[in-house]
């Protein structure tokens, strides 16, 4: 029977039940998930959720269909019926749960989460949640992790299955982390319950179950790539040929940009990609389309992109302003220092987002110029940035200037 709450005066018929199963099944459930899966006429689930509840199951098991479907189709075509839905540990931690919040008003739904992957992973290890970083590599790339890799961090990461874990000690090897402690978590919460322990570059277990998390204390080697949190990341860690904004430039523009949390840039002119890249290694909620009409750049781009862990950089190969045509609007735009841009500005400033910002910078003086005349029609802030470096003369060292950068930055009202 779907359960009633009363908000408001009104009375909201719950008929979905989500219920967060774990590998102990029927035993680590409650009295009011049992009662949701039996009274429901429909339990949707994966094959192995169907398996550990069906002692409780008196209506219609159906399982997942392959490809899953985002849509959630299958389930709300029995609307208002009692359904029940079974998910992994807690549905609404990378689970089906916010798949099915998207199609499903909240007041329609009864939830009950079972501890999470990750919860289970850090009881058994003692560990704080709240003091390490937690990431899903469930259907995605394994990059993602890179970011999170510091000297004497802990992190929880959860895998798709049982290559995940050779594949990630293959990644953190190779990225000079080898040395890292590495404990492969199995079936947790079930009789099968396993933990594994090694160092990444030492891994080496035959055989592991699919449902795995995988915990890591890094330690950094002499030679890992360890990804600041600072803007303005060392050229020599971007592969590019030389069409890069510098970094000290590049952490002047991302001042400038002024990233904001869930927020979209369009780089226009983005050569080796490190101002779309640095703009989403700012918060996992960011996005970023790296615009490039080059394609040997374009396809340099998406290697930088993979390598700092923010594979899902959209680069789009093509010449602006016709390759702006049909973007998703952003709420920032970068231009790169390089010609006169013509038609560029106007087409980027018709884009951008009411408030949204735009930052242009200048290396020649045809691009200052129409910076400057941008100034002039528009307002906003105008800055001229001057860096030298220190390098060799002879036996000596002397100040080498960089090429000065003019950067327009603009909001619009």
């Amino acid at each position: 029977m779907p359960s009633t709450d009363q908000s408001a005066g009104s009375t909201t018929s719950k008929w979905l039940s989500v219920i967060g199963i774990g590998e102990d099944g029927i035993a680590g459930l409650g009295e009011q998930a049992k009662t949701h899966i039996a009274a429901a006429r429909i339990v949707f689930g994966g094959k192995r959720h169907l398996d550990l509840a069906r002692p409780l199951i008196k209506g219609d098991a159906r399982q997942w269909p392959a490809p899953f479907d985002s849509a959630m189709k299958a389930v709300l075509a029995h609307h208002g019926s009692p359904v029940c839905v079974l998910a992994s540990g807690d549905p609404f931690m990378h689970g089906v749960g916010a798949t099915l919040a998207r199609h499903v008003s909240p007041a329609e739904m009864c939830v009950i989460p079972h501890a999470s992957a990750f919860s289970l992973a850090a009881a058994r290890l003692g560990w704080a949640l709240q003091d390490i970083d937690t990431v899903s590599l469930h259907g995605r790339e394994l990059g993602y992790i890179r970011p999170l890799l510091h000297p004497g961090r802990r992190i929880i990461a959860l895998t798709s299955d049982e290559n995940g874990p050779r594949q990630l000690a293959g990644l953190m090897a190779g990225s000079g982390f080898g040395g890292s402690r590495f404990i492969v978590l199995e079936a947790l919460g079930g009789e099968h319950e396993k933990a594994h322990h090694s160092t990444a570059t030492a891994f080496d277990l035959p055989a592991v179950n699919p449902l795995n998390i995988v915990a890591i204390e890094v330690k950094a080697g002499p030679d890992a790539a360890i990804i600041p949190l600072a803007p303005g990341i060392s050229d020599d860690m971007f592969d590019h040929d030389g069409q890069i904004t510098k970094r000290e430039i590049r952490a002047l523009t991302l001042s400038a940009l002024a990233p904001r949390r869930g927020e979209r840039l369009w780089d226009i002119g983005a050569g080796s990609g490190s101002v779309s890249i640095e703009w989403m290694l700012r918060h996992p909620s960011m996005q970023a389309i790296a615009i490039e009409q080059d394609s040997k750049r374009a396809d340099r781009i998406k290697i930088n992109a993979a390598r700092f862990g923010v594979p899902s950089l959209n680069v789009v190969e093509g010449k602006a302003p016709q390759a702006l045509e049909g973007l998703p609007a952003p709420d920032a735009i970068f231009i790169g220092g390089g010609g006169s841009k013509d038609g560029i500005i106007d087409a980027a400033i018709a884009g951008l987002r009411n408030g949204g910002r735009l930052v242009a910078n200048a290396i020649t003086l045809e691009m200052e110029a129409v910076l400057l005349d941008c100034h002039v029609r528009l307002g906003g802030e105008l800055t001229k940035f001057s860096v030298s470096r220190a390098e060799p003369v002879g036996s000596m060292s002397g100040w080498r200037p960089a090429m000065p950068v003019t950067q327009w930055r603009w909001t619009k009202p």
